[in-house]
């Protein structure tokens, strides 16, 4: 079997909790622009403070941070940080033949943690908690990429 197909189930598994990684990104991003319009605030460049369609009283306060608007750009920037050393982890351990079950409860370990992060900065908890699933995420990306290590030299 091809390790690199959806007749594999570990690669399978890949696929799925990389997708819903995409959709995370891509629906941060959303986030963003709505809590920017909303808001009509925390605008990101001055370009964005010209008269249009969607503008049509530009103020340069609109270009001040906003709390709200930031806070879903951090969120963003945060998953922009972690969510490609997932990807890059999971190919690598998918090449390495693993364990259905271990393969699975890593990589959905990784989207619930990512997931629970995003909950527990979107309702501004202590950084204790959204430390403690950063920590989860980046510790299961951090034992694939040693598993594949080890068991690429060893």
């Amino acid at each position: 079997m091809d390790l690199l197909s959806l007749e594999n189930p570990v690669f399978e598994t890949f696929v799925i909790a990389s997708i819903l990684m995409v959709l995370k990104i891509m629906g941060q991003g959303w986030m963003t622009v709505y809590r920017m319009q909303k808001s009509n605030s925390g605008f990101a460049s001055s370009e964005d403070v010209r008269k249009g369609p969607l503008n049509n009283q530009p103020d340069p306060a609109q270009l001040e941070v906003n709390d709200y608007v930031d806070r879903s750009r951090r969120m963003h920037r945060n998953d922009l940080e972690n969510i490609p050393a997932f990807w890059i982890a999971g190919l690598l351990f998918v090449t390495v033949d693993p364990v259905l079950w271990a393969a699975q409860v890593l990589m959905y370990g990784f989207v619930t943690a990512r997931l629970a992060h995003f909950v527990a900065y979107a309702t501004r908890q202590a950084h204790e908690v959204r430390a403690t699933f950063y920590t989860i995420g980046s510790l299961i990306v951090i034992y694939m990429a040693v598993h594949v290590l080890w068991v690429t030299v060893v």
